[in-house]
């Protein structure tokens, strides 16, 4: 093997093992909302003001939700979700982790699209669940990797243990009905660790 071909190994391999490098969440360009329902028809969406996370070279992608950020609009039903709903005394923090296929991510180019089902692990208030979820990744002109959910994913208050503080928030509002099911939306924009 004459000394050229080996300098040309040497910084394929480098760059393959670089192209996807660790990435780390901007969360002022990152955003995950829900909708709720009340009365069977009124619908109102909610946000997460701090949000934190990564990926990983692997591919593992792991976003961190401060629950106590939640923003309704309105302050003292916040308070109410905090509290009663979050119980984020005791649960502080949401996590959802996927696993992208790395050797896919590492080969995307500027201005490349990916569509992907991927199976993902949603924990909160205690109790984690797996769900597929249709995510679309872009590879953006800054470098960076843009994930957002191309249809919302359904999230079930009961798989959570949350139906009982639904109900809490029902009665404090004095309302008929809150829907315990609630589609998820989210848009994370990540960019590469400097080093």
């Amino acid at each position: 093997m004459n000394a050229l071909y080996r300098t040309f190994i040497l910084c394929a391999l480098t760059f393959s093992a670089s192209a996807f490098a660790d990435w780390s969440l901007d969360d002022k360009q990152s955003s995950v909302n829900f909708v709720s329902v009340k009365k069977d028809s009124v619908g109102e969406v909610h946000q997460f003001k701090q949000l934190s996370g990564n990926i990983a070279v692997d591919g593992t992608a792991t976003l961190l939700i401060d629950l106590a950020s939640v923003d309704s609009g309105i302050a003292i039903r916040d308070e109410r979700m905090r509290k009663f709903l979050f119980e984020t005394t005791k649960f502080a923090t949401a996590e959802i982790k996927v696993k992208f296929p790395a050797k896919v991510l590492a080969s995307m180019k500027t201005g490349d699209i990916r569509v992907l089902d991927v199976d993902a692990t949603m924990s909160l208030h205690g109790k984690s669940v797996e769900k597929t979820w249709p995510l679309t990744v872009f590879k953006t002109k800054a470098g960076g990797v843009r994930v957002l959910t191309h249809k919302p994913v359904l999230v079930n208050a009961a798989d959570f243990d949350l139906t009982g503080g639904i109900a809490k928030l029902k009665e404090l509002a004095a309302l008929p009905s809150i829907a315990t099911s609630v589609p998820v939306t989210v848009d994370l924009s990540f960019s590469e660790k400097t080093k």
